[in-house]
């Protein structure tokens, strides 16, 4: 507002003096800044105080007599004694009167008819007739901008304008405001001041003498604000007036400017605000100009961001004007960067090569490097201002800015982050190149880069320099990777830019073809130092993202570049946490290992790392087995976590590339059995499930390769083993054991196993100081816990020292499993006077695992140790199955392609070979599990010392039967109870048989169809819950053609009905009946007795399960009765009477039994089993027949 420019406004100094009511500095003002404060001053020493204390009246005292000295305050005194009160009731009238005419001229109730203009009235006026002038023209005032809609309009009213009555009219109008508050708002007067003439100045001295006042005018003046100030008259007008409220209370200003980006209007406002008010700050220091933009822009807001953009796009539509304020800021930040730019910065230019010598000679000086921060400040300000904004630069700021980019700043971690910035400047905004002079500069400054680079690095001391940059984007611009360019410029820039694909052009053939050829790209990067301690808190750019895009883009192999040595270190140079790239660059470096990089030339492909070079990571692991932590490691965990990464991957790719492999007649090496049984896999993927957080994604990758390549080591009896052994009752059970505690050594170990039994005490004292261990801590006593388990299988020996060893195998197992399982097998071997030992490895156990059911037959009846054996034999079964998956994968396609190629031009030849090769390996998958299964089955039958036991009366007896629970309520339990080892094994077989049978079916189904001793029917079908599956193919079983396999299938129904009387078992059991009766029509005499013989007694427990089966069992013991009775009949033998109690039998059942439950009315005559063995088959059939009616007849009625 130009119009109030010869106009003194309120300093400073007075407006912090009414602040703080310092009557000392008040004292100190001119006439002309007193008599500006003047209304505030009279009714401050006129009306009664709140503060009665002594200092204030003395305060007030000297307020009167610098008050005294002063003409006009004789007429602030007259406009106080007027009655406000009335004055208040006319306005509201006035107002009422307006509102109702719509707004229009009406008559004033304030103020009748004027005589003369509005000045001379004022002039003429006593002081209440002034008040109602100012009072209606401001209400006139204020009333139109509430209907003015926002609308911008400036009022010309002589009252405001004149210059010769501006201080009475001051004076008035702070009077009536304050006197008046509730008519007069603050903030609504304020903002009726804008539309007049000389606002501003008015406005300044209203608040300066309500000084409290301040935060609330501005911040109301903020809110009615338009978005966009410099776009109207209004918008410049408030920019203006709030400038002038902060010039008078800079200490507000930056509170202002809050409020302007809070409320997101007026942002000339901010921007006139910051270069108001210049911070004295140290030259080094980013100026508050490139702060407060750097802040809108890159901040977190989005809605201030686009607001302060709207500002810079409409700003440079408008033609360039001096007091613009966006001009104003161009032209500081212009100033500011000049400011820092090298003095002589052409006074000597570079040799054609872009080399500059050490020492900068006095025509030419670098960026200094207190000036660094700034420059890179300002670099990422003009950055977000043309990307964010839209800012459109200059001839003389692209110049400038230009100039500051090719600047070469000193070897500091700061310089190298300004190097960085400004090339990706130049990556982002093309057009600032645009002279052939201006190309020779950016082209001979990037090559200084390249030249500088190592330098930099090592000077500065950081890890990422702007040398991984410059080799990452040119790999980009080989691979045509723009859209990676321009994701690695936004990164490192720090704001998502829009940047054309197409603007990238002219830098893509300068790097291409004047610096960076593929050849020099791939060679440079081999010559890269590895990054010392690698980790993800190293950030920018590193070695490893180029690497990675070279990998990725084939370039090594391309050219022949070896890359294994330089990842190799890089592995072992690296540390938690695990940085983000590393997997990448694994997978990449397995894919280029194994898939060449053309088809014409199959054997580019990267070398594999060597065993040598792995075995060096684990040496210190290998110490002990899986896990030794006996020695200090030379590599730490996570050079050995990623090396197993590497070779899982690599095995996993290998298997998966057989076909591609055998097309191109390549073989690659697949890593030795022998390297990975040094490898401590479990130990690892136990270490890198604690440090998840730390190690990312590698676990879960581990994780996912083991359940492929390792099954065995992904068991969930071990994961919940495991929990067990590490939670939290172990970890407080260990904290028991203090650092005094007695160690005990492996010697002293194996010392008290080989004085057994009498060292029973003192063993177990050892055995339990080591459950005190950590697992990790129980290795080096691994060989003596194995080696000595043969001695527990001697008698007397305590069963606790079996348990607490079968607990110490359990916590070895979560660390060392493979090398623990061949040394426990190797252990439990037969003793070596009736077999020649021999020493198992790794391999022969996964080729054959039944070797782990050949060990000591003692074995079988010690459950702790029984329970070992059943868990490395499913481990090794599991092993089994993926090794020959592999072997199987690995050689198939190989042979597949060879028979391909000697047949050429023969014609039908078969192609069958590797169909019979994946038929014969689940033969023998099959095979095993089914043998492994029947051999267990076999474990669980009674040898000859306990069938002797197994006598009537002995505590052993029903170990058998009472599985099944068919036991009458005459046959208790045996006095001894059921505990026995042998009861024991058989549960734990019984339940590893049921975790076989629920992992695949079809091992149920075979072991089923092959067949198993009656005798352990009651045991497997009460012992194995998943038995019930069997109900699914008995049918089949029954349609087979072997005798053997039909009575097998009878007997197993009869117990299944007993155990799970469900529908579907009453319909197999109908189907056996029914094929029963069909056979009894097709089998010859002999087959018929041998058949009905062992089967006819199933019958009994259809009928207990299944009451309605009754009339079909009694229909086919009658058919059987009477076929065996013709046949009989043929012989001249009489047995009609048998015939007629069958008939009785099945027609009357209940009269069978006398009441009370004496003997039956038809007594069964005694036989003997010498006359039954003498008698006619048929004839022992027909006894068969009769003795399964009454049982039938006996159950169903002992039932109800």
């Amino acid at each position: 507002m130009s119009d109030s420019t010869g106009l003194q406004f309120v300093s400073p100094y007075a407006f912090e003096a009414m602040q703080k009511v310092d009557v000392v500095r008040l004292a100190a003002l001119s006439d002309p800044e007193l008599r500006l404060l003047l209304p505030c001053l009279v009714r401050m020493a006129l009306c009664a105080p709140a503060d009665q204390s002594q200092a204030w009246a003395q305060d007030k005292k000297l307020i009167l007599r610098l008050l005294s000295g002063v003409e006009a305050v004789n007429s602030i005194v007259a406009l106080l004694s007027v009655d406000f009160h009335a004055l208040e009731q006319d306005a509201r009238k006035e107002q009422q009167l307006r509102h109702k005419a719509g707004g229009s001229n009406a008559e004033s109730i304030l103020v009748s008819q004027l005589q003369h203009g509005l000045t001379l009235e004022f002039e003429h006026s006593d002081p209440l007739r002034r008040l109602r002038l100012a009072l209606s023209e401001l209400l006139a005032i204020m009333n139109k901008v509430v209907d003015s809609n926002g609308e911008f309009f400036l009022k010309s009213s002589e009252l405001f304008e004149s210059p010769v009555y501006l201080e009475e009219v001051a004076d008035v109008l702070c009077i009536l405001q304050a006197e008046l508050p509730s008519l007069l708002p603050i903030v609504d007067v304020a903002e009726a001041l804008l539309h007049v003439r000389n606002g501003d100045w008015f406005l300044c001295l209203l608040v300066a003498n309500v000084p409290d006042s301040f935060n609330e005018v501005c911040r109301g003046l903020i809110k009615n604000g338009e978005l966009q100030d410099e776009e109207s008259q209004g918008g410049r007008r408030r920019t203006e007036a709030l400038r002038q409220l902060c010039q008078m209370n800079p200490s507000e200003a930056l509170n202002i400017r809050a409020m302007v980006v809070e409320e997101c209007h007026l942002p000339g406002l901010g921007v006139a605000l910051t270069l108001d008010y210049k911070l004295d700050t140290a030259d080094e220091a980013v100026s508050p100009l490139v702060a407060y933009i750097s802040g809108l822009l890159l901040g977190t807001h989005s809605k201030v961001r686009t607001w302060f953009s709207m500002f810079i796009r409409n700003g440079q539509q408008r033609k360039r004007e001096s007091s613009s304020v966006l001009w104003q800021m161009r032209r500081q930040l212009l100033l500011e960067l000049v400011a820092i730019l090298p003095r002589s910065r052409s006074a000597r230019q570079p040799d054609e090569a872009g080399s500059m010598d050490e020492e900068p000679g006095p025509g030419y000086s670098g960026l200094r490097e207190e000036h660094v921060v700034k420059a890179s400040a300002l670099l990422r300000l003009y950055c977000a201002l043309m990307g964010i904004a839209g800012l459109r630069p200059t001839d003389e700021e692209a110049e400038q800015l230009l100039q500051l980019m090719t600047s070469r700043p000193p070897a500091t971690p700061a310089g190298v982050r300004f190097v960085s910035l400004s090339f990706c400047k130049l990556l982002a905004f093309p057009m600032l190149v645009s002279t052939p002079e201006q190309e020779q500069l950016m082209v001979m400054w990037l090559s200084w880069m390249i030249k500088e680079e190592e330098y930099f690095e090592s000077a500065a001391g950081v890890a990422a320099s702007f040398g991984e940059m410059l080799l990452l984007v040119a790999m980009y611009f080989h691979s045509n990777q723009l859209s990676s360019i321009i994701e690695l410029v936004c990164s490192t820039l720090g704001m998502k830019i829009v940047i054309k694909p197409s603007s990238l052009s002219k830098m893509k053939t300068i790097f291409t073809q004047e610096i960076f050829t593929e050849q020099v790209v791939t060679a440079h990067a081999v010559r890269v130092a590895v990054t010392n301690n690698l980790s993800s808190t190293i950030q920018g750019f590193l070695p490893i993202h180029c690497i990675y895009q070279l990998l990725r883009s084939r370039a090594f192999t391309k050219h022949k570049v070896s890359i294994k040595d330089w990842i190799y270190r890089q592995l072992c140079e690296t540390t938690t946490p695990l940085h983000t790239q590393l997997l990448p660059l694994i997978d990449a470096y397995v894919n280029s290992i194994l898939t060449p990089a053309s088809k014409t030339n199959p054997e580019a492909t990267n070398q594999p790392i060597t065993e040598q070079e792995i075995l060096c990571v684990f040496q210190s692991t290998t110490g002990h087995g899986e896990g030794g932590r006996g020695q200090r490691q030379r590599h730490s965990l996570t050079p050995q976590l990623l090396i197993l990464y590497y070779i899982l991957s690599y095995e996993e790719s290998l298997l998966a590339s057989t076909k591609q492999l055998a097309l191109m007649q390549k073989k690659p090496k697949s890593y030795s059995a022998a390297l990975m049984d040094h490898i401590p896999i479990k130990y690892l993927v136990t270490q890198a499930q604690k440090l998840q957080q730390e190690l990312g994604g590698l676990h879960s990758a581990l994780l996912r390769l083991l359940a492929t390549n390792y099954p065995h080591l992904c068991l969930v009896e071990d994961w919940v083993c495991e929990e067990e052994v590490t939670g939290t009752l172990p970890l407080l059970r260990r904290l028991m054991l203090t650092s005094n505690t007695c160690r005990y050594t492996p010697g002293q170990l194996h010392d008290a196993f080989q004085m057994l039994p009498s060292s029973g005490p003192r063993l177990m004292r050892v055995l339990e100081q080591l459950t005190l261990l950590s697992p990790g801590d129980l290795i080096p006593y691994a060989e003596a816990l194995t080696t000595s388990m043969c001695l527990l299988l001697e008698p007397a020996v305590p069963r606790r020292v079996l348990q607490t060893l079968n607990k110490l195998w359990v916590g070895l197992n979560t660390v060392m499993p493979r090398r623990l399982w061949v040394m426990t097998v190797n252990a439990l071997q037969p003793p070596a006077k009736l077999l020649r030992r021999q020493t198992y490895t790794q391999n022969d156990l996964m080729v054959d695992p039944l070797v782990v059911l050949r060990c000591d037959h003692r074995v079988y009846r010690c459950p702790p140790l029984i329970d070992i054996i059943l868990h490395m034999l499913n481990g090794y079964l599991l092993a089994s199955k993926a090794f020959l998956h592999c072997h199987l994968k690995e050689t198939a396609d190989f042979e597949r392609q060879n028979q391909t190629v000697s047949s050429l031009g023969l014609a039908g030849q078969p192609d069958s070979p590797e169909v019979t090769r994946e038929e014969l390996k689940n033969a023998l998958l099959a095979a095993q599990d089914s043998a492994a299964v029947q051999i267990l089955l076999e474990v669980c039958m009674p040898s000859s010392e306990e069938q002797q036991q197994l006598q009537p009366g002995s505590p052993a007896e029903g170990l058998l039967r009472g599985a099944g629970g068919r036991r009458g309520p005459e046959e208790a339990e045996p006095e001894g109870g059921l505990l026995s080892d042998l009861r024991e094994v058989q549960c734990l077989i019984c339940c590893s048989l049921h975790q076989m049978f629920i992992a695949d079916p079809n091992i149920a189904k075979l072991v089923h169809f092959q067949g198993y001793p009656q005798a352990l029917l009651p045991l497997t079908v009460a012992g194995i819950p998943s038995i019930h599956i069997c109900l699914d193919f008995i049918p089949e079983l029954l349609a087979q053609p072997q005798l053997e396999k039909q009575i097998f299938a009878i007997q197993l129904l009869s117990y299944l009905c007993t155990q799970y009387a469900l529908p579907k078992s009453l319909s197999v059991a109908r189907l056996a009946i029914g094929v029963m009766g069909t056979l009894l029509t097709v089998l010859t005499r002999t087959k018929r007795f041998s058949f009905f013989m062992p089967t006819l007694p199933c019958l009994v427990a259809f009928c207990q399960a299944f009451p309605p089966l009754y009339d079909d069992v009694a229909a086919l013991l009658v058919q059987v009765g009477q076929v065996c009775a013709s046949d009989v009949a043929t012989k001249a033998r009489d047995i009609d009477p048998l015939i007629a109690r069958l008939q009785y039998l099945k027609e009357k059942p209940q009269d069978v039994l006398l009441p009370g439950g004496g003997s039956s009315k038809l007594s069964l005559p005694q036989r003997t089993a010498e006359e039954l063995g003498r008698a006619d088959p048929d004839v022992q059939l027909c006894y068969r027949v009769e003795a399964t009616f009454m049982d039938i007849i006996s159950s169903s009625l002992r039932g109800l």
